[in-house]
């Protein structure tokens, strides 16, 4: 069902917005740590080699010097990694060196992320991600202490966000979301269509109000506003799913039903002059075949859910994603 999903035909609740004029799979195989420097994961008592060693907090005139190091761009860069939690290299290249040529884009990515690292703006994961270019495009990066410090100081926060270290299930979905992201970024750049508007999670969620009074969030992993042709007034709007293959067709069907109550609330359409965004589940597994089977499997688990609008969802390959936003939800 690659391509088709659960409706084939573009209904009235996926209709277009007019425009606002806003501006502009990688399965992880193995266990992650942290550079020792930043959190070895050892309980207490069980290394005997080396004295503990104490990490003394920058002063605030030290944070102040750090931030005057920092470009604009170096500031983007962070803000995105922290807005994504985890990003690769290639990740980053895409999003904020996509400009220049690859060659050179790789060059100025790596440099500006060794110095944040050097800073302990950002650090990585010793892990490299292989199926997203391997060696050092693979690096997953995240924000260290200092550039935790660095935002809430820029935005007045006060608690302290601890870093842990991933599983492999939560990395390979946080991952997802910015290939997905990439993709239409990238998509964006070449003419395919004009991406307006572009949240990822918790930014995407919407809180509203379900029966009994109850008070209920729907949680997306993206959000997003695409124009097509670039420049149209006409803009299509997308909530998007990524499945990684880790959870159960039934546990799709729960998450359908929370965008059918979500769309019988009638909030989004009170705001989007009564159109509802289309629900786009990108699916992707371990191999091709299993990827198509569970494609296939929630189209048909939609189908036949009486209490579901089929017209509602879309499910595609993760790389069918630019061209169902850019034909408006067909394929």
């Amino acid at each position: 069902m690659a391509g088709g999903g659960a409706a084939s035909n573009r209904g009235h609740l996926d209709g277009r917005l007019a425009s606002t004029n806003i501006p502009a799979f990688s399965p992880v195989s193995s266990k992650f740590r942290v550079p020792l420097d930043a959190n070895d994961g050892a309980h207490s008592g069980t290394t005997h080699q080396h004295p503990p060693r104490r990490r003394t907090r920058q002063p605030i005139r030290d944070l102040s010097a750090i931030a005057k190091q920092l470009s604009e761009r170096d500031w983007v860069i962070l803000r995105s990694v922290a807005e994504h939690r985890f990003l690769t290299v290639r990740h980053i290249e895409s999003l904020h060196f996509g400009d220049l040529t690859p060659g050179s884009g790789r060059r100025k990515a790596q440099r500006a992320l060794a110095k944040l690292r050097q800073l302990r703006v950002l650090n990585n994961l010793t892990h490299r991600v292989g199926g997203l270019a391997g060696g050092s495009d693979g690096m997953v990066h995240y924000v260290d202490d200092i550039g935790q410090r660095l935002l809430r100081r820029e935005s007045g926060a006060v608690a302290r966000r601890r870093f842990h270290t991933p599983t492999e299930r939560f990395l390979d979905h946080q991952l997802g979301i910015a290939t997905a992201h990439v993709a239409l970024v990238e998509a964006s750049r070449h003419g395919q269509l004009e991406l307006l508007k572009c949240d990822i999670e918790p930014v995407a969620w919407r809180d509203y109000v379900g029966i009994g009074g109850a008070r209920l969030t729907l949680k997306p992993d993206l959000y997003a506003e695409t124009a097509y042709p670039p420049g149209s007034e006409y803009v299509d709007a997308a909530f998007i799913e990524i499945d990684m293959g880790t959870e159960s067709i039934p546990t799709l069907i729960r998450k359908c039903h929370e965008y059918e109550a979500y769309w019988r609330q009638g909030a989004e359409q009170e705001k989007n002059e009564g159109v509802f965004p289309l629900v786009v589940w990108s699916i992707t597994a371990e191999t091709p075949s299993k990827a198509e089977r569970r494609r296939d499997a929630l189209g048909r688990a939609i189908d036949k859910d009486r209490r579901l609008r089929p017209e509602l969802f879309r499910i595609i390959a993760p790389e069918q994603l630019p061209e169902l936003l850019q034909k408006g939800g067909e394929l």
